[in-house]
C-alpha cells in the first residue's frame, strides 16, 4: 500500500506538468499567430507607402 503513494504523487506531478506545457504551447501558437498577423499588416502599410507617388507620400506625412 505505501509503495504505491509515491507512484501517485509523481503522477499528479506529471499531469500537472503536462497540462501546463500543453497550456503553454497553446498560448505560444496564438502569440505567434497575433505576431505573424502584426506583421503582414506591418508588410502591408509599408507597401502602400512604397507605391505611392511623392506628392501624397508628403501630404500623409504632414497629417501625421
Amino acid at each position: 500500500m505505501f509503495r504505491a503513494i509515491p507512484f501517485a504523487f509523481f503522477s499528479v506531478i506529471y499531469l500537472v506538468t503536462l497540462g501546463f506545457s500543453i497550456y503553454g504551447f497553446v498560448l505560444f501558437i496564438k502569440l505567434a499567430r497575433r505576431g505573424i498577423t502584426a506583421l503582414d499588416i506591418y508588410i502591408n502599410e509599408k507597401s502602400k507607402m512604397e507605391n505611392m507617388d511623392p506628392m501624397e507620400r508628403e501630404q500623409l506625412g504632414r497629417q501625421e
